[in-house]
């Protein structure tokens, strides 16, 4: 138990490194603000009667290796290069440490918990999530970087139980364990009937869309990986070389590849999501250059909706010109129960993201966030207290974007209307 202690301080300096920079820019919501909650806003948009609208799933970080990897049915090569833990077990018995025993092997539907419940529910036309970690059996761990994912591609199950559709592959985990890693990854998701993008053996697979055809047209799912996330620029997918969709900054050079790309292949009614692995992993601040790049995305490129990623916690979201940009999703299952260190962002609590959209222009008519805490890896509906916490921290960063959230329902299973910045700043 002593050793389990010192592991779980020593991580904590491992899960701020695993994923890009620090950042301590924040604010503990108070009571004042979550009092707030009561005084309602306005929706944002009025329905469009005339366009057959489209729901989405979206959610942040999806790390099913590791510990999660260990507690699945069929547990990979459970060795690890980090500097303070050499093999994935010790994730699993850091959980059960911190929050109590889990029977293993889990069931493949088990992580997703109470989510399952929420997507039959509200029944998505797609599922969308951030893959971050690669699926191989390879043991070729990618030299000087000390974390690395992986999960044996006999778990993939755990993707499917969940129905999900399509993976965004343009992170910094896709390729821990490698170009064979890359391609067991790839070839993995394709068997069991998951769409990627972002990542492929060569430059013109990185860069390629995922593409659904919906309703009254299609969605393409564009996925980008940055420097400033951490993802390595030697990952950077090259005319015939392996890899993902990198950029290294937010220039225009970048702006307008990304809008040849889409411009490429949109065409009226549809609708293009950019996946984007960007950021640091912990603070609230949104970088200006972030802003400023999120906008020109959508005025001069042709995206739709900015699904953020990278941070280890919820940021704020903004609507921009009726156009979605979730600047951060945080993550959503993971094995970092029992790392000690940045725990007033409440990295154990996360978000469901529903978006509703009209494909005849792009806009967001509807958006509902549902809380969920991840305990002993499993998702679980929120608890009152720790959703009003959730709402309260996106009302006051959401202030600073024109955005904010009414809570709706009781928990467990209540959920967060998004909605208009004029009413919301109006309750100071």
């Amino acid at each position: 138990m002593r050793r389990l202690c010192k592991i779980s301080v020593l991580l904590a300096a491992v899960l701020v490194y695993s994923c890009g920079g620090w950042n301590t820019d924040h604010k503990n919501a108070n009571a004042k603000e979550i009092a707030q909650l009561t005084n309602p806003p306005q929706p944002l948009f009025t329905l469009n009667e005339d366009s057959t609208l489209v729901t989405l799933f979206l959610c942040g970080d999806v790390m099913t290796g590791r510990g999660i990897d260990q507690a699945l049915p069929h547990p990979g090569n459970p060795r690890l290069y980090e500097s303070y833990v050499k093999n994935a077990e010790e994730y699993l018995r850091l959980a059960e440490q911190a929050n109590g025993n889990i029977a293993t092997p889990i069931s493949f539907d088990y992580i997703w918990g109470d989510a399952l419940t929420e997507l039959e529910k509200r029944k998505p036309d797609l599922r969308i999530i951030n893959l971050e970690t690669s699926i191989t059996a390879s043991d070729d761990n990618w030299k000087n970087k000390s974390v690395c994912y992986r999960m044996n591609p006999a778990n993939i199950p755990c993707l499917t139980a969940a129905g999900i559709d399509g993976c965004a592959l343009a992170n910094n985990h896709v390729l821990d364990w490698g170009y064979k890693g890359l391609t067991e990854t790839l070839q993995t998701l394709d068997k069991a009937g998951i769409k990627t993008a972002g990542a492929g053996e060569n430059e013109e697979e990185a860069a390629r869309p995922a593409v659904w055809t919906l309703k009254n047209g299609r969605l393409l799912l564009f996925s980008l990986g940055t420097d400033d996330s951490g993802v390595p620029e030697a990952w950077a997918a090259k005319g015939n070389a392996p890899g993902v969709h990198f950029a290294k900054d937010f220039t225009n050079e970048t702006i307008l590849k990304i809008k040849a790309q889409i411009g490429s292949l949109k065409s009226a009614g549809d609708i293009a999501v950019l996946s984007l692995h960007w950021g640091s992993n912990w603070g609230y601040h949104i970088p200006s250059e972030h802003r400023a790049f999120a906008h020109r995305l959508i005025e001069e490129a042709g995206v739709d909706i900015i699904h953020g990623h990278s941070s280890h916690h919820f940021r704020g979201i903004e609507v921009y010109k009726g156009k979605l940009i979730l600047y951060g999703c945080g993550d959503f299952i993971n094995d970092y129960e029992g790392i000690s260190g940045e725990e007033e962002y409440r990295g154990d609590l996360t978000l469901m993201y529903f978006p509703v959209m009209d494909p005849a222009n792009g806009h967001l008519v509807r958006l509902d966030m549902v809380p969920f805490r991840m305990r002993r890896f499993r998702l679980n509906y929120a608890e009152e207290k720790d959703a009003a916490w959730m709402a309260a921290v996106l009302n006051r960063e959401g202030k600073k974007l024109g955005t904010g959230v009414e809570m709706k329902g009781k928990a467990p299973g209540c959920y967060l209307e998004l909605k208009s910045g004029d009413d919301a700043e109006s309750r100071d």
